[in-house]
């Protein structure tokens, strides 16, 4: 089998380097991919954007691709799986309609409202003078949010209303956010623990990966702005079987039995960003289309089975005789960053201690990083996830954290605290 892999982020590194080790693949190509993705055994990368729809079709036509997985959202929201399915290609991935549960924020809590999962309550918004309306009838904190895609950043908590109607202004009238921020979505705040539930969904058939809880603040004790995401770790404790079961029952078969019913059933990774509150009741905040960035990292860690495998079945519609084997130990990463990330930051830095990793427990996964003379250097504002498995949560930290402090750029920079929700527990 020939496998290509779409995006260039940590999660098509960790998506490459797991695909590579199927029995069953022969070569992994990555479009455009990065300099951990060049360098993986069994890997190629290949010069290709990831929204040049035409061209990735024509590689995959050349090379005699078997299987394609899509990374990132915006090309499946954009439609390339419908595009490569009528070229006659296999493409595991939602196509555009049921793709806008992340599209379109607003068309999600419309979803959510008509299929009864419970949710936020909320308000979308074109009129700037409608939305400050709506503000100042509401109690704050509260949550704002471009209604389309804007990279992990389109969203706003407002402790004040002040605040929340700087937010609207910014978002409407502004347009910070570009096109993806013509509609503004409005949200009750909701208190609790955030989780990460992804499952591998093919119609009505559903597959849960191991549980995961991600870091999306900036600052450590989940402080300052909102991020792409600074660590992640696999299974979150606060996931027993009661709660697992309730998420299956009240969110994920109401999602996809939905779905089906609205005609536009969901083929491919579906993403549950939850907040389980103090009574242990799940509400949806978001739903993403793909696999979660940095969850995917320490998720494949965990990962015994064939991922091609898995992949097939879904696209085969035999989902449900299928079986996942994990490993039971802990897997935490680390997201090392540029300087001045989320804002702006500088590329080109050569990093150096890459080598000194030297460990069958932990694995660097390559984000925002490319290969110039010889040299890795920094490309992007999440540059590596360094990710690593240990018998307790406490173990794997501590073996994370060893192998970050090798790696060295100019002004890296990292969360020190990745994981401690779960060391509370």
């Amino acid at each position: 089998m020939r496998v290509l892999v779409i995006g260039n982020g940590g999660r098509e590194h960790a998506l490459a380097w797991k695909l590579a080790g199927s029995g069953h693949v022969d070569r992994v190509f990555v479009a455009p991919g990065n300099a951990g993705t060049s360098a993986e055994p069994g890997v190629e990368n290949l010069p290709i954007p990831a929204n040049d729809t035409d061209a990735l079709i024509g590689a995959a036509q050349a090379h005699q691709i078997d299987l394609t997985v899509v990374g990132p959202e915006a090309p499946l929201v954009n439609g390339i799986v419908d595009r490569f399915e009528d070229a006659g290609l296999p493409c595991f991935g939602p196509r555009a309609g049921p793709a806008q549960l992340e599209g379109s924020k607003s068309f999600t809590k419309a979803f959510l409202d008509r299929h009864r999962i419970p949710t936020a309550s909320w308000q979308a918004f074109t009129d700037p003078d409608a939305a400050r309306q709506y503000i100042e009838s509401r109690d704050v904190p509260m949550v704002l949010k471009a209604d389309g895609l804007a990279a992990g950043k389109g969203v706003i908590i407002a402790k004040d209303h002040g605040q929340a109607l700087a937010a609207a202004d910014e978002i409407l009238v502004d347009q910070r956010f570009g096109a993806a921020g013509r509609r503004l979505v409005i949200e009750d705040f909701l208190e609790g623990e955030e989780i990460s539930f992804i499952c591998v969904a093919s119609g009505t058939q559903v597959l849960p990966l191991a549980t995961s809880q991600d870091h999306k603040a900036r600052e450590a004790g989940d402080r300052g702005p909102n991020t792409g995401g600074m660590g992640a770790y696999s299974p979150a404790p606060r996931v027993d079987a009661e709660l697992h079961q309730r998420i299956m029952d009240e969110v994920i078969h109401p999602t996809v039995h939905g779905l089906v019913q609205e005609r536009i059933p969901y083929l491919g990774f579906l993403y549950a960003g939850l907040m389980i509150d103090a009574q242990g009741n799940p509400r949806v905040l978001e739903y993403n289309c793909r696999f979660g960035d940095p969850e995917t990292q320490p998720i494949l860690m965990r990962l015994r089975s064939d991922l091609a495998g898995l992949c097939q079945a879904a696209l085969d519609g035999k989902l449900d005789q299928y079986t996942i084997d994990w490993d039971p130990r802990f897997a935490l990463g680390v997201v090392m960053v540029a300087a001045g990330y989320p804002g702006e930051y500088p590329r080109g830095d050569k990093i150096s201690g890459l080598q000194e990793v030297r460990s069958d427990n932990i694995k660097v996964f390559h984000a925002g990083t490319r290969q110039e003379a010889g040299q890795v250097i920094t490309d992007g504002g999440r540059v590596l996830c360094v990710t690593a498995l240990g018998a307790t949560v406490d173990t794997a930290q501590q073996e994370a954290y060893s192998a970050v402090g090798a790696i060295h750029w100019r002004g890296a920079d990292w969360r020190p605290d990745i994981g401690w929700r779960a060391l509370n527990r």
